[in-house]
């Protein structure tokens, strides 16, 4: 089963690092990610960079920069994992070094193909 890993980073311990704490710290979680593609538990993952929010109002979509709450910790990244089951993904990511740099969260990945049909012959019907 397929699980979406949020990393959160807590960005006032991270700024008190100095660069070689935190380039160490980041070998460390590239190193361990290299680990789980060779166990076939990587699924794929990504940094994340600002953030641009949009929402709808009044019958308008809204732009802005960033999110809306100040906030000490940072959306730094997504890892997909590959696993059997909620038990397996709290395992692996409590093994990997990014947990010592802020809080991760942990969602099963849904299937969304029986929706997409659905919907595919509800407006092939129209």
């Amino acid at each position: 089963m397929k699980y979406i890993c949020f990393g959160y980073l807590d960005l006032q311990a991270w700024e008190k690092k100095s660069p070689s704490e935190q380039n160490a710290m980041i070998d460390q979680c590239f190193a361990y990610d290299e680990v789980l593609k060779k166990n076939g538990h990587w699924a794929g993952g990504e940094g994340l960079q600002g953030a641009t929010t949009l929402s709808y109002q009044n019958g308008k979509v809204s732009v802005s920069d960033g999110p809306y709450a100040e906030t000490k910790e940072l959306l730094g990244g997504l890892l997909m994992l590959e696993a059997t089951d909620l038990n397996h993904a709290i395992q692996l990511i409590s093994k990997h070094p990014g947990i010592k740099m802020g809080r991760w969260e942990i969602r099963p990945a849904q299937d969304l193909k029986p929706m997409i049909e659905e919907s595919e012959k509800r407006r092939a019907a129209k």
